[in-house]
Formats: structure tokens, C-alpha cells, sequence
């Protein structure tokens, strides 16, 4: 049986207990919030490392990398070679009117030129000004935090374990080899002193 005014007085119970509990607003932009070290802001360009292999723009959803590109020759390292061509990186323009933010082309990416920044302060009062061209994408390289750091009980990468088990493989032949030849010098020098005991004696 329900009880006249009993879901006011639910409702004002839940109005108290909000009331009562610390306030969870941040006054921004006067308070900066604390992003989470992968927070998904912006998307950094560190051109040096792209070859224009256009993996991100083909894999993006939404078509919005643009690049253009054109190809150099290079001349032969060494006098008798051939010479070979390369992709020169022209334009790398992201629309962020249009990118949903789904880090496909971070992922894609073979060489690591792509990065998330955790920057969002980027609006602007015309929606064309939103397609970053690669000098400004460029400059959010520049917030992109460091790596987290490895788990200590993760297991050790492939390529460290494999440089390491290589190194040590080295040290130990080393050893190997400075033990013979402190080895084949005691020798030699027994049987010198063997030999000259022989000439004393005689």
C-alpha cells in the first residue's frame, strides 16, 4: 500500500544525500582536469618517421587524413650501384571535424609516426580550421607524455631477451677464449722452465 507522499519524500531523501556529498565539478577552465595517461585528445605527427606508406589513410573509417606525396631519386651509396627512388612526404593533413577518434590509424601505423596527444584545447570558430596540416600536427608532438613504464612482472620483450641471450653468448666465448690463451701461456712457460732445468742439469 502506498503512502500519500511517499515518493516526495523518496525524492527529497535523494536531494539530501546529494546535498551532503563533496561536489565532483571542476571550475574549468580556471582548474585544468587530471586526464587519464591515455586519454585520446589529439593526434601528433612525427613526420620524420613516415614513409608515406598511406596504411593510415586507406585503414581510416571516415577519410579524414589527407596525403600527398611525390618521389625522389636518390643517387648510389657506393660507385657502381644503382640508383633508387623514394616518397617524399608533401602534405599530412588531419580533418578533426570529421575523425571519430578511434586510433586505427596510431595502430596501423608501421614506423610510429602517429601519436595521442592528451591536448583537447583546439576548438575553433570555423569548422575549416579544424583540418590540421602536418606543421601543426607537428607541434603536438610536443605534449605527447611518455610511455608508461613497464610492468615489473611482465614478461621481458622478445627483442631484449634476444640482445641479451646474444650478448651473453659473447661474454662467454670471450671467457672461453681468455682462459685458453691464459691456459697455452702456463704451458709455455712450464715448459720453458722444464727446458732450463734441463740445460742447468746438464
Amino acid at each position: 500500500m502506498n503512502i500519500p507522499g511517499s515518493g516526495l519524500a523518496k525524492g527529497l531523501a535523494v536531494t539530501l544525500r546529494t546535498l551532503t556529498r563533496r561536489t565532483q565539478t571542476v571550475q574549468y577552465p580556471d582548474a585544468q582536469p587530471e586526464l587519464a595517461p591515455r586519454t585520446r585528445g589529439v593526434i601528433g605527427l612525427f613526420e620524420e618517421n613516415c614513409t608515406v606508406c598511406m596504411l593510415c589513410a586507406r585503414e581510416c573509417p571516415d577519410w579524414c587524413i589527407y596525403i600527398d606525396s611525390h618521389k625522389e631519386t636518390v643517387p648510389p651509396a657506393a660507385p657502381g650501384g644503382r640508383e633508387r627512388s623514394r616518397n617524399v612526404l608533401d602534405r599530412f593533413a588531419i580533418d578533426f571535424a570529421l575523425c571519430m577518434y578511434c586510433g586505427i590509424c596510431i595502430e596501423v601505423c608501421p614506423f610510429d609516426a602517429l601519436f595521442w596527444s592528451p591536448e583537447f584545447e583546439y576548438a575553433e570558430t570555423d569548422i575549416l580550421d579544424l583540418t590540421h596540416e602536418r606543421d601543426r600536427l607537428r607541434e603536438w608532438m610536443w605534449t605527447v607524455p611518455e610511455p608508461p613504464a613497464l610492468d615489473p612482472a611482465a614478461e621481458e620483450p622478445k627483442e631484449v631477451a634476444a640482445a641479451r641471450k646474444t650478448a651473453e653468448k659473447m661474454a662467454a666465448a670471450q671467457a672461453a677464449q681468455a682462459a685458453q690463451a691464459a691456459q697455452a701461456a702456463q704451458e709455455a712457460q712450464a715448459e720453458q722452465e722444464t727446458k732450463e732445468a734441463k740445460e742447468d742439469g746438464a
